[in-house]
Order: structure tokens, then C-alpha cells, then sequence
């Protein structure tokens, strides 16, 4: 595990606030589900998962993985065939693009954000609150 996923797992779990981790699931209690091992999305890339009968996509960008719908705001186009650069996702049918961290549009003609979800990193499998 990379420092940086070790850093997300310890947020994650409410431990660099000196809470516990049980204190911390308690206060916030978020349905995380398993969703892939981290060596199935390297850095570039996109992976599509189910997940609570959702298709949602896993995009490993500058060091981190988000997880957005698979689905654009404005054409209702999946996104999974859409570039993916430097923290953004765009739709293949008109180009918008989204934040991967926010959903929020970049240029129209989408002007609704797109769902975005937590994510987490357990024993090397990335878990996604969807």
C-alpha cells in the first residue's frame, strides 16, 4: 500500500483526528461496498463496477481514485468511453467535462454535476460509498 493510500485509509477510519475507528463508523455509519482491487484500475485509467445496481466508474488520476456514475448529467450517455485526464472525465456524445472530485460541469453543455462517491482503500481493494 502507497503512503498516500495508507493516508486515505487512516482518514478514512477517522485515526489521524485521535478518534477511533469504531467511534468514527458510529458518527458517520456509510455503507462502503468492495468494489475492486486497486491493481485492476492503474494510473490513466477507468474501470466500470457495479455496485447497489449502479454502473459506476473507478478513475485512477493523479495519484488518486474516484469514483463517479456512469452516467452523463446532460446527454444520459455512459461515460466510460470518455477521456479521462488530469482530474476531469469527459462525455464521448458532446464533450462535456465533469470534476472527477466534485461531479461539477467544466463547459457546456452539461450544467448539472455528475454523482460522485467516497472512496476507500482496505487491504487493497477500493471500497466505494454508492
Amino acid at each position: 500500500m502507497t503512503l498516500k493510500a495508507l493516508a486515505i485509509a487512516r482518514h478514512s477510519a477517522g485515526l489521524e483526528r485521535g478518534g477511533t475507528a469504531a467511534h468514527h463508523r458510529a458518527m458517520t455509519e456509510r455503507n462502503f461496498t468492495p468494489a475492486a482491487p486497486v491493481g485492476a484500475v492503474p494510473e490513466g485509467t477507468v474501470h466500470k463496477v457495479e455496485i447497489t445496481g449502479k454502473s459506476v466508474l473507478l478513475c485512477h488520476t493523479q495519484g488518486r481514485i474516484f469514483a463517479v456514475r456512469n452516467l452523463c448529467s446532460h446527454a444520459e450517455e455512459a461515460l466510460e468511453c470518455g477521456r479521462m485526464r488530469s482530474g476531469w472525465i469527459s462525455c464521448p456524445a458532446h464533450g462535456a467535462r465533469f470534476r472527477l472530485e466534485t461531479g461539477a460541469p467544466m463547459n457546456p453543455p452539461a450544467t448539472e454535476p455528475i454523482e460522485t462517491y467516497e472512496v476507500r482503500i482496505v487491504d487493497g481493494v477500493i471500497e466505494v460509498a454508492a
